[in-house]
């Protein structure tokens, strides 16, 4: 019997050692459990209230791993005191680290305390965790969201980066390449779209949350700036001890209010407008004005604010220099008072004052660059000179070509050489290494005498002919922008060309560092009320940026500049939760009526606001321009007050759909369909009593009522117009039109013509009863005499207005 005992006892110790094995570490907060093997694997993804686990099974999913010589090394085993509430992770080479843990109502935290060898790491990484849920995905935020819940991951301090170390750059990849070719939008079910992959990520399976924290105590040489070699200084915080993230799943309608709860309880970015959270506050998604005003003019430039019924006026060219950020004179004679006084009477008017900076640009006007230019100039990399030089030699001898001889973004071909700036125009082919054709003493710096030794090292520039800012002076540049807004009362900001921070080596990293410095240095009053949009979006970012604006109108007509990508955006804001924008539009001279409204529509299909780009000039010549601050006005109120309803919103977003807004009282409006169709008449060679005119076929699926119409020349001239409608309501409009004059119809028994700029020129008669249009299917036939240009041509648009909607505020 005793053999029995003793076999009782080994299968018993098997049995427990085994079940020791399998128990699991769990973690919980209010709505959320995750459970981590004994392997340090994580095993569980669960949702309280259902008990549903959102874990992706059959994929690895370490809670934690780490790289050491560009190794990745997954966890060995993982222990748990309860008392200490610290995770410890066994890996390879005799390293453990050990994770604080702690649970919060909202959200769990977990935090590196410590790990042996650290020195030795290159980097760790929380994650990926994978998980089955691909309804929505917002890869900057870091949460995915399914039918009824959702789950995040947020990085805590700015060194711990949302995402995978996909690039040892730290930029944000653009990916439409995934674990599979099954690639697809997780909003929308569209495959191929193009995602700014950061702390949340779409797999086949469903998707993945990640994020990781980098030592940089070593200077390394990388890819960046387009530059194959680029040294990235080493960077002294502390490494990968400290980094620290929260994990939450909740319920998928109170996710924003837990990311919200996670910024207040961890001390992170939680920036107000009017005493409210601005990712849910409706100013957030402000219309805005851009008009470049100045002291002289301010009164001016409020009073066509308040016109158009904004609340923001913008300042697009404030700055003489960037780095220290200069006034323009021809601006604020009186500098930084001036500016201030500016702002000041904005306030008593009810409009806040932002402008427009270039982040870390630096231009070769600014004390940074001349007469003695800074030591912390970002530069690509170093070498030394072999031989002396004295001050007017024009060749230049160095030890090594290696980061002299990258083309690619190497605008400004400047070198620095003690306190002289040296511009180069190439490299000679093969030793002995020479900088050629040198122009000593470039921007404004003296030409000396160098002895052979000396370091010399290629800066860092930008195709705006700037310089870039290492680590230590970005953090100064930051902080001259909160200085800026803290003297004068500044409330709005575009961090445009924020990538230039990848100057300092960090990527991303180095974004959000000068940010988040910027951020930091702000009075509290202004942190209260400020709205901040930027050139780029990122995972820790998101908790300091108001919004992001893109869409410039640069490049085509109102309607055509990047307008797919304007749309596109909208999906992104959404579910990354952001307030929406339309980007900037450009209000010219000849900017029609009919354009400000197509742009209107847009925004109150989306819910999403806009920068109004003008100028004074372009007001003054515009003979709409009245017209059109106010529709600005009134589109607006209606738009912020909730006036729309989903199904005008989702005709609306149709870009092919056009609408008109009319006011019926302070809270009401009625919105009108227009139903347009726009033809082409040219002019053309044919045989001798062959018609020249064009006959166009349309449907009004309006009630019947008179056409309005928009008839505009665009080459050469025309006269003596004749529409026919129907082969038997004949219109002559007898009347000469030069290029760009229009006539329009628009009600009543007259046509107006305009100039090119929507000045009137003069009425004429129309019989109104001629241009009667009942329902259904019409054709209509345009001639008119073109002089002898042979590319003459009008182009025609016929308007019939669908019956009245009614629009009221909500509440």
């Amino acid at each position: 019997m005793k053999w029995i005992s003793i076999l009782v006892i080994i299968v018993l110790s098997i049995f427990i050692s085994c079940s020791d094995q399998n128990r699991l570490f769990e973690f919980e907060s209010e709505s959320f459990k995750i459970s981590i093997s004994r392997q340090g694997m994580v095993k569980n993804l669960v949702d309280k209230n259902t008990g549903y686990d959102y874990l992706a099974k059959n994929i690895s999913a370490p809670f934690l791993s780490i790289r050491i010589q560009n190794e990745m090394h997954l966890p060995l085993s993982a222990s748990f005191d309860e008392k200490k509430q610290i995770i410890s992770l066994s890996f390879q080479n005799d390293i453990l680290a050990k994770i604080n843990v702690e649970s919060r109502d909202a959200h769990l935290t977990f935090e590196l305390a410590d790990v042996s060898n650290s020195e030795n790491i290159d980097l760790i990484v929380w994650g990926p965790y994978p998980t089955t849920i691909n309804k929505i995905l917002g890869e900057t935020i870091g949460v995915v969201r399914g039918e009824k819940y959702a789950l995040g991951i947020q990085a805590l301090n700015i060194k711990t980066l949302g995402g995978y170390p996909w690039n040892e750059n730290d930029h944000l990849p653009q990916m439409d390449i995934f674990d599979t070719d099954e690639n697809y939008d997780t909003m929308n079910g569209r495959k191929g779209v193009l995602y700014s992959v950061e702390a949340a990520k779409p797999t086949k399976y469903g998707s993945t949350l990640q994020a990781y924290c980098r030592n940089r105590n070593r200077d390394r040489v990388i890819k960046n700036w387009e530059h194959e070699r680029y040294v990235a200084p080493a960077y002294k915080d502390g490494g990968i001890i400290g980094s620290k993230i929260a994990l939450f799943g909740c319920p998928v309608e109170k996710t924003l209010e837990t990311i919200g709860e996670i910024e207040i309880e961890e001390g992170l970015p939680h920036p107000l407008i009017d005493g409210l959270w601005s990712k849910t506050e409706t100013s957030a998604a402000a219309a805005y004005i851009i008009l470049n005003f100045s002291e002289r003019d301010i009164e001016a430039a409020l009073e066509i604010t308040q016109k158009a019924g904004l609340k923001y006026l913008y300042h697009s060219d404030p700055f003489e220099t960037w780095g220290h950020f200069e006034l323009k004179k021809e601006y604020f004679p009186h500098g930084i008072e001036g500016l201030k006084r500016c702002v000041d009477k904005a306030e008593t008017m009810g409009i806040k004052v932002g402008i427009h900076t270039l982040s870390n640009f630096i231009t070769t006007n600014d004390p940074y660059v001349t007469p003695i230019p800074d030591k912390r100039l970002a530069n690509v990399g170093s070498s030394v000179i072999s031989e002396g030089i004295d001050a007017k030699q024009s060749e230049i001898f160095i030890e090594a070509p290696d980061f002299f001889n990258q083309f690619k973004r190497n605008h400004l071909r400047t070198v620095v050489l003690g306190d002289e700036l040296i511009r180069y125009g190439r490299v000679s082919e093969q030793a002995p290494w020479k900088l050629l054709e040198c122009q000593r003493g470039a921007f404004g710096t003296t030409a000396s005498f160098h002895e052979r030794g000396e370091e010399i090292s290629k800066l860092a520039d930008h195709g705006y002919k700037v310089f870039l800012t290492n680590t230590e002076l970005s953090i100064e540049v930051a902080k001259n922008i909160a200085e800026l807004f803290n003297q004068t009362g500044l409330r709005q900001i575009s961090f445009d060309g924020l990538e230039g921070n990848h100057s300092t080596g960090l990527g991303n990293y180095g974004e959000v560092l000068f940010t988040k410095t910027w951020y930091d240095h702000l009075d509290e009053e202004i942190k209260q009320h400020y709205i901040a949009d930027a050139s780029r979006s990122g995972h820790f970012f998101w908790h300091i940026y108001t919004r992001m604006n893109w869409g410039e109108p640069w490049y085509a007509g109102f309607r055509e500049s990047q307008t797919e990508y304007r749309l596109r955006n909208q999906k992104y804001f959404q579910r990354n939760f952001m307030p929406g924008m339309l980007g900037w539009f450009k209000m010219t001279s000849d900017t029609s009526i009919e354009d400000i409204e197509w742009m209107l529509a847009r925004s109150a299909a989306f819910n999403a606001g806009y920068a109004f780009y003008t100028d004074y000039e372009s007001l003054e010549e515009n003979g709409h321009s009245e017209e059109v601050l106010k529709l600005l006005d009134e589109w607006e109120k209606a738009r912020m007050s909730g006036s729309f309803k989903a199904d005008q919103k989702q005709r609306m977003q149709d870009i092919d759909n056009e609408f008109h807004l009319e006011t019926v009282n302070e809270s009401e409006w009625a919105l009108y369909e227009v139903y347009s169709h726009k033809f082409t008449h040219e002019k053309k060679e044919k045989q001798p009593g062959e018609p020249l005119h064009s006959t166009f076929t349309f449907e009004n699926p309006a009630e019947k009522q008179p056409m309005n119409f928009i008839l505009t020349l665009w080459e050469g001239s025309a006269k003596d117009f004749n529409f026919e409608i129907d082969h038997f309501k004949q219109i002559e409009l007898p009347v000469t039109l030069e290029p760009g004059q229009s006539i329009k119809y628009s009600g009543g028994d007259t046509a107006t013509i305009y100039n090119k700029n929507w000045k009137k020129i003069k009425e004429i008669g129309i019989d109104v009863s001629r241009l009667s249009l009942s329902t259904g299917t019409h054709t209509l036939s345009l001639d008119c005499k073109f002089s002898e240009n042979k590319e003459a041509y009008v182009k025609l648009e016929i308007r019939t207005l669908g019956r009245a909607e009614r629009v009221k505020a909500s509440g």
